[in-house]
């Protein structure tokens, strides 16, 4: 008998492997933080964290050269695997941990890999408060649910969900609920959009292919909770006779060019969201973002 993995619904990984992945990428980031090298965790980062980290590595290996001076360990302990039963390719999985840094945030990070032969990878990293997280759909034997990318049961199909944040950033509508990355965040745009001598544009753009595909657990009540990639661009420009504000030594670390009338800056944005069924308006529960590139002008 033949048996077509990629068609076989098993669950992404087992909880020992899990675990062993949790450490791997702990012990990794840990090494690449404090020598501010992003060699050292690359094997162990993909996708939206991806670009994020290595960026910040660039910026501080830039600044200091020797390494971090204000290197600290990362711990994650307490750790709840959610992993979802499906077929095909990439296997993944969330790890919701305790961390002894981001106060009493839970970190939820998402580990995922395209073939047995890799190691599993953190696509995406958000933080949230312990009663954000919700309850997933499971199993009798604990295993979750992915939900597909196409799927038409929810409010916006997980695919969708990326060009869907970025028009709402732009033309507003009603597809997203109130709140800090949504409404609040489109009200604080507006109002540094023009300020005396600097005008600031925005364009936000959706991230979907590869390793910044969305990936989508279903929760207990019948919706699902979304991880997905936004990037997005920020030129300031200077009035004639004034400068652009002077920025600080991580983002100098990322810019091109000369900075003289404009400085454009590209940034890479994770987000998860509560994604409910049909009818309901979705959640933006949390969302990173890191300076990837700068480009003067």
């Amino acid at each position: 008998m033949v048996v077509h993995g990629e068609r076989e619904i098993l669950p992404a990984t087992t909880r020992a492997e899990a675990a062993t992945a949790l450490q791997q990428f702990t012990t990794a980031y840990n090494a690449a933080d404090k020598a501010y090298d992003s060699s050292l965790d690359a094997a162990h980062v993909t996708g939206a964290l991806g670009d994020i980290d290595a960026a910040r590595l660039k910026a501080g290996h830039t600044n200091y050269p020797t390494g971090n001076p204000n290197y600290a360990p990362l711990e994650l302990t307490d750790a709840k695997f959610t992993i979802p039963k499906k077929a095909g390719w990439p296997r993944w999985f969330v790890a919701d941990t305790a961390a002894n840094k981001g106060g009493s945030a839970r970190w939820l990070l998402v580990f995922t890999r395209n073939d047995l032969s890799e190691p599993f990878q953190v696509a995406y990293l958000t933080l949230l408060a312990p009663t954000a997280v919700p309850e997933f759909k499971t199993d009798k034997d604990g295993w979750a649910e992915a939900v597909p990318a196409n799927s038409t049961e929810l409010a916006v199909a997980p695919g969708e969900l990326s060009q869907s944040y970025a028009t709402y950033l732009k033309s507003g509508g009603t597809t997203f609920a109130d709140g800090t990355h949504t409404s609040a965040w489109r009200a604080d745009r507006a109002k540094n959009a023009a300020k005396p001598g600097l005008a600031t544009q925005f364009l936000d753009e959706p991230l979907t292919s590869g390793d910044y595909a969305p990936l989508a657990l279903r929760t207990a009540d019948g919706g699902a909770l979304v991880f997905f990639t936004t990037r997005y661009f920020q030129k300031e420009t200077a009035a004639a006779g004034t400068s652009v504000p002077a920025q600080n030594k991580d983002v100098q670390a990322l810019t091109t060019g000369e900075v003289q009338q404009s400085l454009t800056l590209q940034l890479v944005s994770n987000e998860v969201a509560l994604d409910p069924k049909r009818g309901g308006k979705v959640s933006v529960l949390g969302r990173i973002e890191g300076l990837t590139s700068a480009q003067g002008g």
